[in-house]
């Protein structure tokens, strides 16, 4: 576990007549709040390591319990639906809903696709007046690096299909399913990261072996939730109003959407490999996207008053969010790393 602390090493002492003891590194046990006295769990592996944990808080639920959700009634449409968003996001692996009144048609239908909306989320029992939902993803198997990557793909799809709406002239077809797909990885990225902010074992094996980073992943998911959000409502806009042949705004919509792909890949790929030499570069050319993306947008400049113009203005709020994760790259690759490079004087 990296904490950039002088020595990883430590004594071991004797503690009464026949125990022996070692301390534990002061940043992890702030971490985890330990008070002289608290009790913590351990795991021993067949090679001999440990992995240490806060014993469990007495009076919390406990693992593997249904998280419960009782009511008389549940009639405000949306309110089941992100009840069961939320506690998938937190780590609830069984969810069971109950009500006095049996669940009219339409509150069931909404399970039914909050349940569709999760990745390993299923319907396992379901009755007029209690339903259960049961999650069977481990989360183990879903690291956070390959789940940034899967949001970089997807985040890609929605400028190309842009990019699609501009040459065919017409309609998005994909909208719905890229705003789907988002929405499951989303939910399960902010999944990972409150399981591993309470599991540390965890937290090394899917990718954030300092739980100090686990803050750092966090800045990350939600600048790739409004990302997602911007794309969204710019390939909508664009897709309910195409523009026609003859709008000049449209060619240079499809110019500005080709530099902020590429700049959307280059900033994942300094962020999920650390280079400071690397994330400068990025930095910069995001300051130079930002730049050019103020052109449109200036009183004396060529304002695309055409078709193209809310999807304009929504990729260049996506632009300034990309600069968020250039930074974030650059802050990355100097905490972990011991690289130096030669700025030239202006």
């Amino acid at each position: 576990m990296a904490w950039n602390a002088p020595s990883r090493e430590r004594r071991v002492l004797r503690a009464g007549h026949s125990s022996i003891a070692v301390t534990l590194p002061k940043p992890w046990a702030e971490a985890m709040n330990l008070r002289p006295g608290d009790l913590i769990v351990f795991d021993q592996n067949d090679d001999g390591t440990l992995y240490l944990k806060p014993a469990p808080v007495p009076g919390l639920t406990p693992e593997g319990s249904p998280f419960l959700v009782q009511a008389r009634s549940f009639d405000t449409p949306g309110v089941l639906h992100r009840l069961i968003v939320g506690a998938y996001r937190v780590g609830h692996d069984a969810i069971e809903i109950r009500t006095d009144i049996p669940l009219a048609p339409e509150r069931l239908e909404e399970l039914v696709d909050a349940a569709r909306g999760l990745l390993g989320v299923s319907v396992v029992s379901q009755e007029p007046t209690r339903v259960v939902l049961q999650n069977f993803i481990d989360p183990s198997k879903y690291g956070l690096p390959q789940l940034v990557q899967r949001m970089k793909m997807i985040l890609v799809a929605f400028l190309e299909e842009m990019e699609e709406v501009l040459r065919r002239r017409g309609k998005s077809r994909r909208v719905t399913n890229l705003d789907e797909e988002g929405g499951k990885v989303l939910s399960l990225l902010v999944r990972q990261l409150f399981l591993a902010s309470r599991d540390w074992s965890l937290a090394r094996r899917i990718g954030s072996p300092d739980p100090r980073q686990l803050l750092e992943w966090r800045v990350v998911v939600h600048a790739l939730e409004e990302l997602t959000t911007l794309f969204g409502d710019a390939l909508r806009a664009l897709s309910e109003n195409v523009p026609p042949k003859s709008d000049p705004s449209a060619e240079e919509l499809g110019a500005y959407m080709t530099e902020l792909k590429g700049q959307l890949k280059s900033v994942v790929d300094a962020f999920m490999h650390p280079s400071l030499d690397h994330a400068c570069e990025v930095y910069h050319a995001g300051g130079v996207l930002d730049a050019s993306s103020l052109r449109p947008l200036s009183p004396r400049g060529p304002v695309p008053r055409g078709a193209a113009r809310p999807a304009t203005l929504l990729l260049q709020r996506a632009a300034a969010c990309l600069s968020l994760l250039a930074e974030l790259a650059i802050d990355r690759a100097v905490a972990i790393g011991t690289e130096t490079i030669m700025v030239e004087a202006a």
